[in-house]
């Protein structure tokens, strides 16, 4: 089922970009459909909530965060930069009924962002591990959050469905800062709010410690290598709850792809979730169990 089209209408707190981002797409009006069965942003639940696109499991997806992105796949869901993706792109997969999720790093500094400007100098910590352009955030940093709004901001305004934040897992990483879980439970929770406030589905990207905690709040999962690690049986409570799991395991050689497959998807670790096998660049080339 579509759902209807997108309309602009959400009184939010807008600076910088974000303002112009949104004024260009209440401009452009946006009139585009979507793929799930949720109700459209401003449309608002019994509690006063506003509606989102939650999928169920076994929704088909592909995640590309690098190069020109091939809107050509017979899938449900396209995972895509928040910031890099053409508006075009953006459009293209709406009207061939498509769910868009936007990723951005809701826990580290990226250099080459256009925002990291905004960053105070105490806001960043230690650098990410096999990512020497990335600092980890200080979460409970006051600017923190609101550069993390206005990115929500930016993600309502390019029309996406939903956001999956990354990083949000610190306080188990050497981050520089003496996070808790309590901390990071915080953190997740504001983003998971906010997001719903403007009528973004929000997913929960690794963090497998916090699962139990974060489910309820949160409308799907995303998942890397937990068949490597054996972590699997943590997102137990997305398929309880009807929510998909993607869930992607690595491969540092395309040819060796197929063999990792048929052994992924045979795995029953794996039941119910939304598998594919990529390279960790993240590109178009990708391989599913679907």
């Amino acid at each position: 089922m579509s759902l209807p089209a997108h309309k602009t209408t959400i009184l939010i707190r807008t600076t910088g970009a974000a303002a112009l981002l949104l004024a260009l797409a209440a401009c452009a009006g946006n009139g585009d459909q979507r793929s799930g069965d949720s109700a459209t942003r401003d449309e608002a639940s019994p509690d006063g909530s506003l509606a989102v696109w939650t999928p169920a499991p076994g929704a088909t997806w592909q995640w590309q965060l690098q190069d020109d992105i091939d809107t050509s796949l017979d899938v449900d869901v396209y995972d895509i930069d928040l910031f890099d993706a053409p508006q075009s792109t953006i459009d293209a997969l709406h009207e061939d009924g498509r769910a868009v999720i936007c990723y951005f790093s809701a826990g580290s500094l990226e250099d080459g962002r256009e925002d990291a400007g905004r960053f105070q100098p105490s806001d960043a910590g230690n650098r990410l591990e096999n990512w020497p352009d990335e600092r980890w955030l200080d979460v409970r940093s006051a600017n923190v959050r609101a550069i993390m709004e206005d990115r929500l901001d930016i993600a309502v305004a390019r029309g996406c469905d939903a956001i999956e934040p990354d990083n949000v897992d610190a306080f188990q990483n050497d981050s520089g800062f003496s996070l808790t879980a309590d901390d990071q439970l915080d953190y997740n929770r504001f983003l998971a709010s906010a997001a719903h406030a403007r009528g973004l589905s929000v997913g929960l990207k690794n963090a497998l410690d916090l699962v139990d905690e974060l489910e309820p709040g949160f409308d799907w999962a995303l998942n890397e290598e937990c068949l490597a690690y054996d972590e699997c049986g943590a997102l137990a409570p997305f398929l309880d709850a009807g929510k998909a799991v993607f869930h992607v395991e690595y491969v540092e050689d395309a040819d060796d792809g197929p063999g990792l497959l048929a052994a992924v998807c045979d795995d029953p670790a794996v039941a119910g979730f939304s598998t594919l096998v990529k390279t960790p660049d993240l590109g178009a080339w990708r391989l599913a169990c679907d």
